[in-house]
């Protein structure tokens, strides 16, 4: 975050601590009695800002940091100015053109300087014209190693490109090449992409593998500090092909390309205290999809997600998790859009795509599903869960249930009693955190209810993801 460093025209004013208090330090004749430090509320000292310097500019250009920090100028005390100088470093910092950025304060002086006051620079450091790196990601319950090149601040005013190239564990593999605009001064704060893809996946679970190529052109915003919006178009040309000689009719029969086009709106409400191991807040993505304006699929996909997280005590935290989704089809939708539900990142103890209807062991997905998840986390016995290798483990109690519906289902009974065939599972084990983007854990788990046709998978189960149910 940097450094904010308050200099005064007097000596010994100590330095700003937290709460926005000054502390002074007074000698003292009796060492071993402590005495009470005087305090200054920051709030009560009058100050201004007189000049800004913004100094290691290169390509960035003079505009856009001018309108970033023409709010420390409305400043009205001390208290006011350090908070105001943290707001504008975290949105130089946003902009994507600084690897390092640091806050000093210090009193005014030369021609134009008020007795009240102060002068602010912000050094930076601009990022390198080119930047590589090699990080992961997570997909579906599988690890990806990403390889990227990116160009930011291109044309000075945060732009930036990006390539990134994608191998998976199961022969999966991905290209893109992204161009990223950000608006970070407009209201909302929207940013625009447009990225060209391909896309390889393997998905042996339902016998068929799947080859895309498509532009996806996203629009993303916030209405609010914990809300943000992303509307995105795609258009893609999807290729189904055989897996293997098992793969049965219904695979073999929408096989071959496939044009679809797809607007979308995803709204996501995050007021968690961190992503992966939260102890309190709550989450709630919701994704609405339209397919049918232009290409030759026409269909209506909702789905919800959320997460309720409250901590007993210290060191036991309860998680409430739920999910819904609906397909609808109009005309052209193949396996490949189908929902699918099972697996260690959603439903635990049955196998990956393992509710639901299959066909020689492969699943054929549904229109409908919900699933639910009660868990426990506790700190690993014997380890302190604050400090050190601790912190990355809990253990893991948890109770799932879900339920996934057909057409076949839903043709022989209503709606409602096809999504009462619930599913039920529980088990314990351990969790891990995987950087601050993934979690992995290892459960042993034990199905309680099931339904013909499932793929139940008692036992030690493994699983990775970014987002499990």
């Amino acid at each position: 975050m940097g450094t904010v460093h308050a200099k005064s025209e007097q000596n010994d004013i100590g330095e700003v601590g937290g709460g926005g208090l000054f502390e002074f330090e007074e000698p003292s004749e009796l060492e071993d009695e402590p005495i009470a430090k005087p305090t200054i509320r920051l709030g009560g000292v009058r100050a201004r800002v007189d000049r800004v310097h913004v100094d290691g500019l290169s390509r960035t250009k003079d505009d856009v940091i001018r309108s970033t920090v023409d709010e420390l100028f409305h400043a009205t005390d001390f208290e006011d100015v350090i908070l105001r100088a943290h707001k504008v470093r975290r949105a130089l910092d946003a902009m994507g053109c600084f690897r390092d950025i640091g806050v000093y304060i210090d009193v005014s002086s030369g021609p134009g300087a008020t007795p009240e006051g102060l002068e602010v620079t912000f050094q930076v450091k601009e990022l390198s014209r080119v930047v590589g790196g090699v990080n992961t990601t997570v997909s579906e319950n599988e690890g990806n190693l990403v390889l990227g090149v990116k160009m930011p601040n291109v044309l000075g005013r945060g732009e930036r490109l990006q390539a990134e190239y994608s191998m998976g564990y199961r022969s999966s593999s991905n290209f893109s090449v992204a161009a990223t605009k950000p608006y970070p001064h407009k209201p909302l704060t929207p940013v625009i992409t447009a990225s060209v893809y391909q896309q390889n996946h393997e998905y042996p679970w339902s016998g068929y593998r799947l080859l895309d190529r498509g532009l996806l052109l996203d629009l993303a915003f916030r209405t609010s500090p914990a809300t943000k919006h992303n509307l995105q178009w795609e258009g893609l040309v999807r290729d189904t092909s055989v897996l293997s000689k098992t793969t049965t009719f219904s695979v073999r029969e929408n096989s071959g390309p496939q044009m679809k086009s797809v607007i979308r709106h995803i709204v996501s409400v995050d007021h968690r205290d961190e992503p992966i191991f939260p102890t309190r807040g709550t989450f709630v993505q919701f994704t609405s999809e339209v397919a049918g304006l232009g290409g030759g699929v026409a269909h209506l996909k909702t789905e919800l997600n959320a997460q309720a997280n409250a901590a007993v005590n210290d060191s036991v935290v309860v998680q409430v998790s739920g999910a819904l989704g609906v397909l609808h089809d109009v005309f052209g939708t193949a396996l490949a859009d189908r929902l699918f539900l099972g697996g260690p990142a959603s439903l635990r103890g049955f196998a990956q795509r393992g509710v639901g209807p299959h066909r020689d062991a492969q699943a054929q997905g549904g229109q409908m599903y919900w699933a639910s998840g009660l868990h426990v986390f506790t700190p690993l016995p014997f380890q302190p869960a604050r400090h050190g290798l601790g912190s990355l483990f809990r253990s893991h109690l948890f109770l799932n249930a879900g339920c996934l519906a057909d057409d076949e289902e839903r043709s022989k009974s209503s709606t409602l009693e096809a999504l009462s065939l619930y599913r039920l599972s529980c088990g314990a084990g351990v969790a891990l955190r995987v950087g601050r983007v993934a979690r992995l854990e290892l459960n042993y788990c034990v199905p309680l209810a099931a339904r013909a046709g499932d793929r139940a998978a008692p036992g030690l189960q493994l699983g990775l993801g970014a987002h499990l149910l």
